[in-house]
């Protein structure tokens, strides 16, 4: 099995150098997945994926488009 950083890059450098993550219905947002910094959200997903990794999938090519980190 490939490691999250394998599969995940973006994400993971996000986690490491920029900020964090919150995945799950926190009865605040509308979206299932969101990436954060000291700012506040910089991206937030749909409100609602098929499977974990589909919304994971999401964030990274978020973030990817949001950052410029391919």
């Amino acid at each position: 099995m490939n490691s999250f950083e394998g599969a995940y890059p973006v994400t993971s450098r996000w986690v490491r150098y920029h900020g964090w993550i919150e995945i799950g219905r926190d009865g605040y947002s509308r979206s299932f997945v969101r990436a954060l910094d000291e700012g506040g959200m910089v991206w937030e997903g749909d409100g609602d994926y098929e499977t974990v990794d589909e919304a994971i999938q999401a964030l990274e090519a978020g973030l990817a488009e949001w950052t410029e980190w391919t």
